[in-house]
């Protein structure tokens, strides 16, 4: 089933990008390498023999130094699964015990680490609690009381109508010249809902490394389990046309490029190196990413492992930014302060037996959302609040989007749920909550906002996806969800930016008419 996973993030502003860009030793030229070509296979394939486990190796771009670092490869006992030359990431099988000492120590290597704890086995998202799926009666139910001109069942869609994406449908639903890639458990494309807006071509599965770009690869291993993928796929991209849901873009393009593992779930870094990139070179101008990269909550620096996992994924993200990709990721379901000196992370590693430890989130990151340039988004409900599981934190929050609270239900739906209604595999409707339904809306957003401005870069998209934000500032009163007397979170910041909202809640129907 969906694992549910706290998501902590730090947004950075232009200079802490900067900063921390200098201070892991990222290359300039690693992320912008030009010509976009294939990733160098080597042999060996993407299973390993019992016993392996998986490393990123990360090196400068030029030619004699990969050469060199992949016979060093060799000579210390990995085998090159795949390469990515144009950023200088090579994912590497060894099962060999000191591997990961002898290639830190080759000339040209900048980096290299495990990707796991655990050997290979011969996939984490953030949605909250349990899906609830709707039967068909209810779904006949629900139809039947649809308004003239809406979907069967965007009567319960009020995140729709909070950021005014029903009412920017009528004006721009979105360009078929923009495709928003769903990094995540895979995406049902059957599913009539999605079929009109799909784009196989600018789909894969990234699981392994190496991108699968068999038809069908992109699907969920297990529809029953694997609904996450599918369910932000309609969030952003439903159609308008006649059955079930809408999403906040009717009009763009979705991708599905899947990266959880089959035998866990887990979302391992070089599945996620490969869907960066990929999703770049195949002309998709905005991901989103509701999930961390396992097995770390925060990869710390003074980690030799965690820092090539920090190093690796970043490269690939500054990459696709580079060729034009705006990304997007969820801000996490643990109600944290991202702004605190520390937090207790007792869920790492989580492919193997979890040690609590406590960390400096300012030194240790959250990937890929902790990330320069990655787009943080937080969650709210129905009457705009904060939800109760977002973590929150000033100068932490880039945006906010609907997300969905149960315990605040709408008056004017016929469900009275709190939560947000998309596609689930097998033609099927769902409801979830979580910031990761709340990234999804971003990402609708920002596609709204490139159909648009066409020729806008990433930069300029995220200028106006904030200035199109409305912040409806701190709250007057203690922010108490659950009415025990307690304050559970304090939002620090004025009206025009804000530990709770960033820059505020994302507006669908400026963005189309401004």
């Amino acid at each position: 089933m969906a694992h549910l996973r706290s998501r902590r993030r730090l947004a950075l502003t232009l200079p802490l990008g900067l900063a921390l860009t200098a201070s892991l030793g990222f290359l300039p030229g690693a992320a912008s390498a030009a010509p976009a070509d294939s990733p160098s296979a080597t042999a060996g394939s993407a299973t390993a023999d019992a016993g392996a486990l998986a490393y990123v190796v990360n090196t400068r771009t030029d030619d004699r130094t990969l050469v060199s670092v992949k016979k060093a490869i060799a000579e210390a006992g990995g085998t090159v699964v795949v390469a990515y030359d144009k950023i200088g990431v090579i994912v590497v099988h060894s099962s060999a015990a000191d591997f990961g000492k002898r290639i830190r120590a080759a000339k040209g290597v900048t980096s290299a680490g495990a990707t796991r704890t655990s050997p290979l086995k011969a996939a984490g998202t953030t949605d909250e609690g349990a899906a609830q799926v709707l039967s068909k009666g209810e779904v006949k139910s629900l139809a039947a009381q649809a308004a003239s001109g809406d979907e069967p069942l965007e009567a319960d869609q009020w995140d729709l109508r909070a950021i005014g994406a029903d009412k920017a449908a009528k004006i721009n639903p979105g360009s078929r010249d923009v495709t928003v890639g769903v990094i995540d458990t895979g995406v049902d494309d059957t599913h009539p809902d999605l079929a009109p807006n799909f784009s196989a071509s600018q789909s894969a599965n990234c699981v392994g490394g190496k991108a699968d770009t068999t038809p069908g690869a992109w699907r969920p291993y297990n529809p029953a389990e694997d609904y996450h993928g599918t369910h932000v796929a309609g969030e952003i991209a439903a159609a308008r046309n006649g059955i079930g849901v809408a999403g906040v873009a009717p009009g763009v393009k979705v991708a599905g490029i899947k990266v959880s593992d089959p035998n866990d779930g887990l979302f391992y870094p070089e599945n996620v190196v490969c869907a960066f990139v990929f999703a770049a070179d195949h002309g998709v101008e905005v991901t989103n990413n509701s999930y961390y990269v396992d097995p770390w909550l925060y990869n710390c620096m003074d980690d030799p492992d965690q820092k090539a996992i920090v190093d690796a994924v970043n490269r690939a993200q500054l990459y696709a930014q580079k060729k034009g990709t705006v990304n997007l990721a969820s801000a996490g379901n643990s109600g944290d302060d991202l702004d605190s000196d520390a937090i207790v992370d007792d869920s790492s590693p989580d492919d193997a037996t979890p040690v609590s430890r406590t960390i400096d989130p300012h030194e240790c990151f959250d990937v890929p959302t902790q990330l320069p340039g990655v787009v943080t988004v937080s969650a709210t409900g129905v009457t705009n609040a904060k939800s109760y599981y977002s973590s929150y934190g000033k100068g932490v929050i880039d945006i906010a989007a609907p997300g969905g609270d149960k315990y605040v239900s709408p008056s004017d739906t016929p469900s009275r749920n709190g939560r947000i209604l998309s596609t689930m595999p097998g033609g099927q409707y769902g409801f979830l909550q979580g910031t990761s339904m709340a990234s999804p809306h971003a990402a609708g957003v920002v596609a709204l906002l490139k159909s648009t401005h066409p020729k806008a870069t990433p930069a300029q998209l995220q200028a106006l996806l904030k200035a199109q934000a409305d912040n409806p500032g701190c709250p007057d009163k203690p922010y108490d969800w659950d009415g025990d007397g307690k304050v559970d979170a304090t939002c620090a910041g004025g009206s025009r930016v804000n530990g709770f909202y960033g820059f505020g809640i994302v507006d669908a129907l400026d963005a189309v008419k401004k």
